[in-house]
């Protein structure tokens, strides 16, 4: 792919980051890598090894001793961790409480940033996440910061919670947002902010599809320069 770009999403849970990464990436022909999967699947691992999400030793000793793999498919892409599938077990409440703490852990963090950027040495890559324009790719070509108001965020978490057979009020989900946003912005690691020369993107408003042409038409534009 010779006029491929590097295309970095960030932004807070439930702004539709992964799912709009996956519909620009397949209409570009470019590979996606969904780095929150990477630390979802970490998380999983620790819980079910009894391992402290807050042990920064622990979590990389863990890290060190599994393979990751983030694979495409037709339904979306698959999670797999020393060749089990664990796609729809890292995306349990348990994991959704604790991914905040895996993640803020330094060691952690840098072992993954480095895991990321092998992944994406090779252009024509979207990667999203909440550190991918300020950390893992700091030169991408295109970097995209996407936000929705917290209700706006909690209905569509609500409405993918269903389609798991997950049961959270919206009030739950208010307040889980509103404390994984806490978590995520004032983490010591990579914390989540948008970078310097990052396209701000509102989705409140605007439909999936709205958002994955709003980034085609900005990456579009950086191809030609």
């Amino acid at each position: 792919m010779d006029n491929g770009i590097q295309i970095a999403i960030d932004g807070p849970a439930a702004a539709g980051k992964s799912t709009i990464a996956k519909i620009t990436a397949s209409k570009l022909g470019y590979t996606y890598i969904d780095t929150g999967a990477m630390y979802r699947a970490l998380t999983y691992k620790a819980l079910e090894e009894h391992i402290d999400v807050y042990n920064d030793d622990a979590l990389v000793s863990l890290l060190e001793g599994i393979v990751i793999d983030l694979l495409p498919s037709e339904e979306g892409q698959i999670v797999r961790v020393n060749g089990e599938d664990i796609t729809e077990a890292i995306r349990s409440q348990e994991v959704t409480s604790n991914v905040s703490a895996t993640a803020a852990q330094p060691r952690v963090r840098k072992m993954m940033v480095e895991k990321q950027r092998l992944l994406a040495t090779t252009k024509g890559v979207v990667m999203d996440g909440r550190d991918i324009g300020t950390a893992v790719l700091p030169d991408a070509e295109l970097k995209i910061f996407m936000t929705a108001s917290v209700e706006e965020r909690a209905a569509r978490r609500f409405a993918e919670n269903n389609t798991r057979g997950i049961h959270r009020s919206m009030e739950e989900l208010c307040q889980d947002i509103a404390t994984r946003d806490k978590a995520d912005t004032e983490r010591k690691a990579s914390p989540l902010k948008q970078a310097s020369d990052a396209v701000f993107i509102d989705t409140t408003s605007m439909t999936i599809e709205e958002v994955a042409d709003t980034i085609i038409q900005h990456a579009e534009k950086r191809k030609q320069r």
